[in-house]
């Protein structure tokens, strides 16, 4: 069992806990500190706060029991904010449906209708694992009510299942957009806080339009995924960065014959840059990538999930690749154990890509700004194929660098080297704060990080 898998039981099991520990909190105000991080969490989900203050230092035998007073106190304010919660978890076959309204500034008049439900009967203590099924481009409905009957059909029982139906038809119908960002990253919350889904198995797919996004959402939210697979789809890898599937698992299944659109040469494109990746970096780069021989647009979908159940998250990799690319105008904040405090690059025509390795107690970040050139270009829709990455150190910037005992012995001095300069040495404080902003960053019950380094990339 997984060290996140532990410390989620523990979480789950321990609703009951006060807010104390003696070390690092005064008796007579553990209720106020309580207070003050459910206050917190409050006004983040409300969009009127950013990052939590208080100075608190943490003993480190205390970590564990603060770990789980965070997230209890994150679940209290999760249950307590007005909002459109997730449905009810029943059996899928039932076909019971939710409905999200989105925000009115991200898709106008954008209802984004669901399926929530479990197959078989086991829940296992850990949490059931949860699959995220993108439908292809056809009349929405229909494509709902073929995703629905495809996804009983799968064999990955137990499992928990979220598919959404999209919004609006035309120009809007992407699953990669700001408006479903903010679907997805509600869901991943909401789910997380249920108890029900175990937080290292979570996996995405996709057929068609839906082959598109679940690669684009791959790349995007690798952090959060044991694996992903997208079908008869292919999109440009600037738009689905392969450098950031390292620690995930990835299926990618299109017809040898699906040349529409290019989805066969953009699929093998991806297979050739997975390839070099692995062979770059042995221990990363899950992938199986096939055309399959003499198939079109239709394949067998059900080759995709009995692969993708074989593998579990990593939540705390030592070696983190990160191109932060903008998706539909947005950036994500934070990839695994990194969280950006000011970006290097300035706007969407370079890129900041991140690589982090931890060996022992030193740290080290190479950060570049990347450029894309395209070097082939189809004539007929405008599509960008083919692409020449040039990399130039960053020289400015700042993130923080979160930390636990998992990724460094925090009883021990931490190195932290930028670009090959020593930009921090020394111990690391266990305290509140990073606990209490990074499971605000991240809604992540393995993600609650005790301390952190923040430094200046010159």
């Amino acid at each position: 069992m997984t060290n996140s898998k532990v410390l989620f039981q523990t979480l789950c099991l321990a609703a009951a806990i006060v807010f104390c520990s003696p070390s690092a909190l005064k008796a007579q105000d553990e209720s106020k500190e309580k207070k003050q991080v459910i206050d917190f969490f409050a006004d983040y989900l409300a969009g009127k706060e950013r990052a939590f203050k208080g100075k608190i230092k943490i003993a480190p035998e205390d970590i564990d029991l603060q770990q789980t007073i965070v997230w209890n106190a994150w679940v209290e304010a999760n249950n307590q904010f007005e909002e459109e919660k997730l449905i009810p978890l029943t059996p899928l076959k039932e076909g019971k449906a939710g409905a999200w309204h989105l925000p009115e500034e991200l898709e106008p008049d954008a209802v984004l209708n669901y399926y929530w439900g479990t197959k078989g009967e086991a829940l296992p203590q850990e949490g059931l694992p949860m699959y995220i099924y993108t439908h292809g481009s056809g009349p929405r409905d229909q494509e709902w009510a073929t995703g629905l009957k495809l996804c009983q059909r799968f064999d990955d029982a137990p499992s928990i299942y979220f598919i959404p139906q999209i919004p609006n038809m035309g120009n809007y119908y992407r699953w990669w957009q700001k408006s479903k960002q903010y679907a997805w990253e509600k869901l991943l919350r909401e789910a997380l806080v249920s108890g029900k889904v175990n937080p290292d198995r979570i996996y995405i797919l996709g057929i068609s339009e839906g082959g598109y996004g679940s690669q684009r959402l791959a790349a995007f939210y690798a952090d959060y995924l044991a694996a992903a697979g997208p079908m008869a789809g292919g999109e440009p890898l600037k738009n689905a960065p392969a450098e950031n599937c390292r620690n995930i698992a990835f299926s990618f299944l299109t017809g040898a014959l699906d040349v529409g659109f290019y989805r066969n040469e953009l699929t093998y494109y991806t297979k050739l840059a997975f390839d070099s990746l692995q062979k770059q970096y042995p221990d990363g780069y899950i992938h199986r990538i096939e055309l399959l021989p003499n198939m079109g647009h239709g394949i067998n979908y059900s080759l995709t999930t009995p692969w993708l159940k074989q593998y579990t998250r990593n939540p705390y990799p030592k070696s983190v690749n990160w191109e932060n690319f903008e998706m539909d105008g947005r950036y994500r904040d934070g990839f695994y154990n990194l969280y950006v405090l000011e970006r290097s690059n300035k706007d969407a025509q370079s890129r900041t890509y991140y690589q982090m390795n931890i060996e022992g107690n030193h740290i080290d970040l190479k950060v570049d700004l990347v450029t894309y050139k395209t070097i082939k270009t189809d004539p007929q829709w405008g599509i960008e194929l083919k692409f020449e990455k040039s990399y130039t150190p960053a020289t400015d910037g700042k993130i923080l660098i979160y930390l636990n005992d998992k990724l460094v012995d925090l009883n021990k001095e931490v190195t932290v080297t930028v670009n090959g300069k020593k930009a921090f040495q020394g111990k690391v404080k266990p305290e509140l704060r990073h606990m209490v902003n990074s499971c605000a960053a991240f809604y992540d019950p393995a993600r609650i990080f005790p301390a952190a380094v923040e430094v200046d990339i010159k």
